[in-house]
């Protein structure tokens, strides 16, 4: 996609949204689907949203869906945290005043609180609660007929991936439109890029590396009156039934990118890592540092780093060689291909946050099939599979991954105790 190509894409984009009337565009959504409810409310085009999860993706993500596209209103919002819903809610309503209508009544608190969302009037939710309730949400969101933005990743542990695959195949079959919060497939450089890679510009693919190395994150101390689960929610990057770590959380990222360049997934991943720096209490029990080498099915193989600790060397980026060629991609934002076939990016980059909701809700007015779940899914599973050989130790295949049983979500979801896995110690950690 060149400079040209995309400001007509733009344009065109935006001569739809115009040209598009409401009675048009219900009669062309429910002739090819079928099921008009899911797509429109009250008979118009407009896209009535409900947030679950007001944190800080979560609001980030209502704001770019408001800004996404004409006709889009914010309806309903669910936390598990009141102070946290109040303040997303302020924040929004604030901004957009005319855009934002969410009283009382449709502002709900808890761990039920999706379930009353995706019981409001909505067509379109957001799913930005932490990774280990995404499975559950997803059951229910595609149950209540709902067209879905979902933030990556989508589980943190097998069963929640084969519960997700399962719902990739039952959203097809209900005419649901499902996009995943990987935004650098809605991204012009990526794009562009990917067009050349998949069209042969560096040849067969031989191996490549990806990282996500940077410093630490966010961590809020405890209150004497949280409880554990408390405690461990208001914290959720470092404890793994959460975040799936974050290897999972962040790096899923980077080998999403890799599974899209080679168009398939790893088969086989040796890893290794570890909680060096981050060894306090308040770090939950998660690695800080992971290292993985991950084999696919034609004996290519993908390096793999993901780090947390500050005062390092940082890359968030990926590159690949070819038969023909070599592509880096993102870091210092440069996207490139060098050899024969010599390429870099100069176009104009977009918002990609935006745009992601930009190409759901145009997907959705034009009755165009859109299902990322099963993508964000396998590139899920990637990272799973790495984690799951950095704690053990053990090489992991694609299969015990997928197959494992080993389910990381309480049995209860109570304001109570909720016990702290030790940290994972290679060689005594057992692979379930």
């Amino acid at each position: 996609m060149n400079q040209s190509s995309s400001k007509n894409r733009r344009s065109s984009r935006r001569d739809f949204l115009k040209k598009s009337g409401a009675a048009a565009a219900a009669v062309s959504i429910a002739s090819r689907i079928g099921s008009l409810p899911a797509v429109h409310a009250a008979g118009s085009d407009q896209i009535r949203v409900g947030l679950i999860g007001c944190g800080g993706r979560g609001s980030g993500a209502a704001d770019q869906v408001l800004r996404a596209a004409p006709n889009v209103k914010l309806v309903a919002m669910g936390d598990a945290f009141r102070d946290r819903l109040d303040s997303s809610r302020k924040q929004l309503q604030t901004k957009y005043e005319d855009l934002v209508d969410v009283p009382a009544e449709r502002s709900f608190v808890g761990f039920d609180a999706y379930e009353k969302v995706l019981g409001s009037d909505i067509n379109y939710v957001i799913l930005a609660s932490p990774p280990g309730f995404r499975p559950q949400h997803l059951k229910a969101a595609v149950a209540a007929g709902k067209n879905i933005f979902t933030e990556k990743p989508v589980a943190v542990d097998g069963p929640g991936i084969r519960a997700c695959l399962g719902l990739y195949e039952e959203a097809n079959k209900k005419g649901l439109f499902i996009a995943a919060g990987t935004q650098r497939r809605h991204q012009s450089s990526y794009l562009e890029a990917m067009k050349r890679i998949h069209d042969g510009a560096i040849g067969d693919i031989m191996g490549g590396r990806c990282y996500w190395n940077q410093g630490s994150l966010w961590n809020k101390p405890r209150q004497a009156d949280w409880s554990d689960m408390e405690w461990q929610l208001r914290n959720w990057l470092y404890f793994t039934w959460l975040s799936g770590d974050h290897i999972v959380e962040q790096h899923v990222h980077n080998l999403d990118v890799i599974n899209w360049a080679t168009k398939s997934h790893p088969v086989r991943a040796v890893g290794m890592g570890g909680r060096q720096v981050r060894t306090g209490l308040e770090y939950g029990h998660i690695f800080d540092h992971f290292a993985i080498d991950y084999e696919f099915e034609n004996g290519m193989h993908v390096m793999s780093m993901a780090r947390q600790i500050p005062g390092c060397e940082n890359s968030v980026s990926e590159g690949l060689v070819g038969t023909k060629g070599s592509v880096e991609l993102a870091d210092r934002r440069l996207y490139q291909i060098k050899g024969p076939n010599s390429w870099q990016f100069k176009g104009k980059e977009q918002d990609s946050y935006l745009q992601e909701h930009t190409d759901l809700i145009e997907a959705i007015r034009a009755g165009k099939p859109l299902n990322e779940l099963k993508n964000v899914s396998e590139s899920t599973l990637t990272a799973i599979m790495g984690r799951m050989s950095a704690y053990t130790g053990k090489a992991v295949t694609w299969e015990q991954a997928l197959n494992s049983s080993e389910d990381l979500m309480p049995t209860q979801l109570t304001w109570g105790k909720v016990p702290l896995p030790p940290v994972a110690t290679p060689g005594q950690t057992q692979l379930v």
